[in-house]
């Protein structure tokens, strides 16, 4: 774990450092894939994808068992993650959030909802791919929670050529075992996954597209069934 540890704060201030400096280009350059790509290589992380990643209007609805996902889509994808707002506010983490472009919402709040949905929708229209998360929380690694119909406002309908991309994200047998649960905390999820002997493979599964609606409960349902399919569940 030390080792592990230790590879992961050197690629943390590499990419820091190299972000400072290249203030003019960086977003060119792509600082946020490249740290999270190799600070999941550090972690033990071993990625294969499967399937054809739509590269850009798009909204992935991927399946969430861990903070390991961050690590495993934004490395293999130049995407921009939708996190509740609180994760803003976290040490270091939520300074990483920021750079990486997310997009924080209060999922609680009602009132903040119509303001969301056109944050989203605006965002969206710039082309970059963004990820949603539509359970709402991460699982227990052998089943899915219903995705929220109410997240999928943005997008039924669509705005003019965005389409929605169901990815599921698989583990394997160790989903389980690195599992983040709602009751767990951070660090004690973390000390044991990273305390883990050997690699940690992640499959993730680019699935066809969904059909547009304007039938935000369909939407949800159709990208629920896609990947419990594909994940065998």
């Amino acid at each position: 774990m030390i080792g592990r540890l230790s590879f992961a704060l050197f690629v943390l201030a590499f990419c820091l450092t190299g972000y400072v400096l290249t203030w003019p280009v960086r977003r060119r350059i792509g600082w946020p894939r490249f740290f999270l790509q190799w600070f999941g290589e550090s972690l033990g992380l071993d990625v294969r994808i499967e399937g054809e990643p739509i590269g850009r209007d798009v909204l992935y609805v991927a399946n969430h068992v861990t903070w390991l996902d961050i690590l495993a889509l934004g490395g293999a994808t130049p995407t921009f993650f939708i996190s509740k707002d609180d994760v803003s506010a976290w040490p270091l983490v939520g300074m990483l959030a920021r750079i990486g472009g997310t997009i924080f919402i209060d999922r609680e709040s009602r009132r903040a909802a119509r303001g969301q949905v056109d944050q989203l929708g605006q965002a969206l229209l710039f082309h970059h791919p963004i990820t949603l998360f539509p359970e709402g929380t991460t699982g227990d690694g052998i089943t899915l929670f219903p995705f929220r119909p109410a997240l999928f406002a943005s997008v039924a309908p669509p705005p003019p050529g965005i389409v929605v991309q169901p990815v599921a994200i698989d583990y394997g047998q160790a989903a389980a075992e690195i599992a983040w649960t709602g009751d767990d905390e951070l660090g004690p999820n973390a000390r044991h996954v990273l305390g883990r002997a050997g690699r940690l493979a992640c499959v993730i599964r680019f699935l066809p597209p969904l059909a547009p609606s304007d039938d935000r409960k369909r939407i949800a349902a159709e990208a629920q069934a896609s990947i419990t399919a594909a994940l065998g569940l």
